[in-house]
């Protein structure tokens, strides 16, 4: 960055983010911050990093990128319950990069932490082969009332938030507008994680695909979830592309990156649970149940269909957002998004 220093960058960005919140006592501009936390309530905390050529390309717009890195954080937070406090922002990028791009990136951040009710407290800024957003963010829940992937049991109902399928779509070359601003721009369940979390008894956020994230709770609950591929909840748009796919629900079943909730309810908590939907206007559908048994069983016209694999980050490959294989593995029933 030829035009600007280490800390004239810095002194730009703090201009640009919400400095003061709630608990901050010291924040940006010494060592470290001074903290109080929130009486009565118990903290959540998480960490994420988006990378440039795994994460995202430049068909992200700088505030795009700045966007997603704290949402998918958000997103956590969502998914145990727990209301946006605190986070701690590192940026790396390479020499070259300039400082437009950058400050764009934090643009991004500042819009997400100010519509959903973050303060930045601290971070870093430092030199990199590549462009990086890395983010922990800390979130405070009531004590005890916090989600886990470990609570669903044989007889709850399988939930889920939104859509699912837009953002994996919204990775190929001439992508819906809708779809790609699900991709670059997720809204993670804030409101509703904190409606369901005296309701539901067992929650995760979809990163890595429905049927793989779903895995991780009936893994951790130590019983079977079902899904019931005719109830998945799909957006028009993302109905008018998979027409033309030859399996029209792989990208919904393993594409990943929709950021919805996937939630345990017990029967009798249904009619409770979508009244905390709808006053969280957020859409709410039963996707399945969770039974005796492991894994996860997906169901089509009532027969059992083999269920997709989703993405693993250190064992798939680095494609480079080449979209010509993403839309082939897309026809082949099976999507391992480029991360």
């Amino acid at each position: 960055m030829p035009t600007l220093g280490e800390f004239e960058l810095i002194e730009r960005i703090a201009r640009l983010l919400p400095l003061r919140g709630e608990g901050v006592v010291l924040g940006v501009g010494d060592d470290a911050a001074v903290l109080a936390p929130p009486r009565g309530e118990q903290l959540v905390a998480t960490v994420d990093e988006v990378v440039e050529g795994v994460h995202f390309d430049r068909r992200f717009t700088p505030g795009d990128a700045g966007w997603k890195a704290l949402a998918v954080n958000l997103s956590d937070l969502a998914a145990m319950g727990a209301r946006p406090l605190w986070g701690l922002v590192a940026l790396a990028f390479p020499r070259e990069e300039p400082a437009a791009r950058v400050l764009g990136v934090v643009r991004g951040i500042a819009a997400c932490a100010r519509r959903f009710g973050m303060t930045v407290v601290g971070g870093n800024v430092s030199r990199a082969p590549a462009l990086s957003v890395s983010i922990t963010a800390v979130g405070a829940v009531a004590p005890g009332a916090y989600l886990t992937r470990a609570g669903a049991r044989p007889g709850d109902l399988l939930l889920g938030s939104g859509t699912f399928g837009d953002a994996s779509l919204g990775l190929e070359a001439g992508a819906a507008p809708a779809l790609a601003r699900r991709q670059r721009r997720p809204t993670p369940r804030l409101a509703l994680g904190r409606a369901l979390a005296g309701i539901a008894r067992a929650g995760i956020d979809v990163s890595d695909g429905l049927v793989q994230d779903l895995g991780h709770v009936a893994e951790a609950s130590g019983v079977r979830a079902v899904i019931e591929v005719e109830r998945l909840p799909l957006s028009a748009a993302y109905r008018r592309r998979a027409a033309r796919l030859a399996d029209p629900h792989a990208a919904a079943l393993a594409g990943g990156e929709d950021y919805e909730l996937l939630l345990a309810v017990p029967p009798g908590r249904l009619g409770a649970a979508l009244a905390a939907a709808r006053r969280a206007r957020t859409p709410l559908s039963v996707l399945g149940r969770f039974e005796r048994g492991a894994g996860v069983r997906v169901l089509s016209g009532g027969h059992v269909r083999p269920a997709p694999v989703g993405h693993d980050h250190l064992r798939a490959p680095t494609p480079g957002f080449d979209l010509g294989p993403h839309a082939s593995r897309i026809s082949r029933g099976t999507i391992r998004r480029p991360r």
